[in-house]
């Protein structure tokens, strides 16, 4: 019986052991080239770190391709903006808030809908680009994302100022810093992407 037990746990080792040389064979040509060139190309943004950090999960789609890496940063900006601006509109019901504070988060709220827009509109445009068109269609890109960028500095003045309560204040600018900060971040990769074409 004893023996018997034995081998069991000597097959189940094998067994595992098997199946993490598996997962290690397993995993896409080209992940850790992909993760080099995010880390390099991300340390040409303002936020390095939060580049690397938002983008090296998509090593493996992006391998080493500038406008896959773009596309992937502007996907994150999107997706970080949805969620800012989901996560703003429970805040505004979890606060009392004074009726500027009301007014100001019906502004962010607006500014956050425009940023959502014109990041989509990039996306879309993005997914367009071809040899004949891309200049033109890489200009209306920067000029949305930088757009953007713009509405969410907009809707963080709104927050400015010994008027608003200090609860308020803290949990909009630390979600609205972070999403500007990923969309900064998508601009300068847009930017890089842009003048390997230039």
């Amino acid at each position: 019986m004893e023996s018997h037990f034995r081998m069991s746990l000597l097959a189940a080792a094998l067994l595992i052991s098997s199946s993490l040389h598996l997962g290690s064979a397993a995993r896409p040509a080209g992940g850790t080239a992909g993760t080099e060139f995010i880390r390099t190309s991300c340390g040409a943004t303002a936020y390095p770190s939060l580049c690397y950090s938002s983008l090296s999960s998509h090593a493996s789609a992006i391998q080493r391709s500038p406008k896959l890496l773009a596309h992937a940063a502007l996907s994150v900006s999107i997706d970080t903006a949805r969620a800012t601006s989901t996560d703003m509109y429970r805040l505004s019901r979890s606060f009392r808030m004074t009726p500027r504070e009301v007014s100001a988060m019906r502004d962010c709220l607006e500014e956050l809908g425009d940023t959502v827009d014109r990041l989509s509109r990039s996306m879309a445009e993005m997914n367009q680009i071809n040899g004949s068109n891309f200049g033109l269609m890489m200009s209306d890109i920067q000029t949305w994302v930088s757009a953007a960028l713009t509405d969410e500095d907009t809707c963080m003045e709104g927050f400015v100022g010994n008027a608003m309560a200090g609860g308020v204040k803290t949990a909009v600018r630390g979600k609205i810093v972070n999403v500007a900060h990923v969309t900064s971040n998508a601009l300068a990769l847009i930017n890089s992407y842009a003048s390997l074409h230039g």
